[in-house]
């Protein structure tokens, strides 16, 4: 059986590039060097044309997922952007102060949601019980778990990952992210029942601008998608 392969991308030209590349789905955000935030109003009138699933990250600020009121206030305005922008779907996650998911947020931002599919991001990462996580994420109606086996990359995390399936037993999906590529899906798909993942398929983009790298707009680091990442990616996924 083929596995989805879903791209996170932050940009017009990553849009395209993961389109063109042939992913299966694709998670919009705003600065992915930030984790990802909510994208920008033209990125979404972008991807509101686009051929495959667009699901939005729906996450108003960088930091952490302890979200108050007016945090609140700006992720319900934005779940209904991307409806009224006839996007597929959006992602998001809260936590409490000690790592458990927020069920009171998570809930509203959940109703809030008619008419869309919604993901539950690595939010679920910092949470200390993985059974009481699963259970929530359920119950509150989320199509997936998107998931580093609470560590830095999925890789790191594979026996957190073969747990966290074991504890689904079916009931939700897992998509394995972070720091997955062409070089250790392999290793992943060893040890456990790859149906998603998820990717940046990203490589380092170069310095178009020394002016502007010396004030601080370009970065040597700066990555961006690359169509023959995506490509490779997409063929190892479409030949399992």
């Amino acid at each position: 059986m083929s596995i989805l392969l879903e791209i996170c991308v932050d940009s017009p030209g990553g849009l395209a590039a993961a389109i063109t590349g042939g992913a299966d789905r694709i998670e919009l955000c705003s600065a992915l060097e930030l984790g990802g935030l909510t994208p920008t109003p033209g990125l979404i009138g972008q991807a509101a044309v686009s051929p495959i699933p667009i699901y939005a990250m729906i996450r108003p600020r960088p930091g952490n997922f302890v979200f108050d009121e007016a945090d609140i206030d700006a992720m319900l305005r934005e779940i209904d952007v991307m409806r009224a922008a006839g996007l597929a779907g959006v992602v998001f996650g809260a936590n409490l102060t000690n790592g458990q998911l927020d069920h009171t947020t998570l809930e509203r931002l959940v109703r809030q949601c008619g008419g869309l599919g919604v993901t539950l991001h690595r939010a679920f990462d910092l949470v200390p019980d993985l059974a009481e996580a699963i259970n929530m994420a359920i119950e509150l109606g989320f199509e997936r778990i998107l998931t580093s086996g609470r560590s830095l990359t999925a890789l790191d995390g594979i026996d957190d990952l073969e747990a966290t399936f074991e504890l689904t037993a079916g009931r939700i999906k897992i998509m394995p992210g972070s720091g997955i590529n062409i070089g250790n899906i392999g290793a992943l798909r060893d040890r456990i029942p790859l149906e998603e993942i998820h990717s940046s398929c990203a490589a380092t983009a170069p310095v178009l601008s020394e002016a502007a790298r010396q004030l601080g707009f370009e970065s040597a680091s700066q990555r961006q998608t690359s169509v023959e990442l995506v490509r490779a990616l997409k063929d190892y996924c479409a030949s399992r």
